[in-house]
């Protein structure tokens, strides 16, 4: 087995894309599958398997380019992707996994050295913004308006 994960796909089902109606800024692709094939890659990440590694996949598609009859693919997460990796590992009991899937797993695997920079995550709850800049338009980050349990320092 071998893939990169991406945070939505660890945090959110196809109930979340459909419920009250199509929400365009949880459509990807691959589209978001069932909880129970959620909590399979929950376990996944439990195992600290090393073929398993981060990728975002983020996609900042202007929110005109969301918010019409043929929608863009793609969801913008890469203003707080370690962020909501470190909810998804917490809730898979996990946390001791976190820094070899985001920094390790994909160099080793890809045969390049690892970055030797640090970042610190910390628990602390905060808001996502219901919308960030992109040019002279804007884009709805992954989990608008919620709240996320970690942050980065710095």
């Amino acid at each position: 087995t071998l893939g990169t994960i991406t945070p939505q796909h660890l945090l959110a089902n196809r109930n979340a894309l459909l419920a009250g109606g199509i929400r365009p800024h949880l459509y990807c692709l691959p589209i978001l599958k069932t909880e129970e094939d959620r909590r399979a890659l929950l376990d996944a990440l439990r195992t600290g398997c090393p073929r398993l590694f981060l990728g975002t996949d983020s996609a900042p598609h202007a929110i005109g380019r969301k918010e019409t009859g043929c929608g863009c693919a793609g969801i913008f997460n890469a203003n707080a992707a370690l962020e909501l990796y470190a909810e998804a590992f917490e809730e898979a009991g996990a946390l001791e996994h976190l820094e070899a899937f985001c920094s390790l797993h994909g160099p080793a695997f890809y045969g390049v050295p690892a970055n030797d920079e640090v970042v610190t995550l910390r628990r602390e709850t905060w808001k996502m913004a219901h919308s960030l800049p992109l040019g002279n338009e804007e884009v709805v980050p992954f989990r608008a308006a919620q709240l996320i349990n970690w942050r980065m320092d710095g």
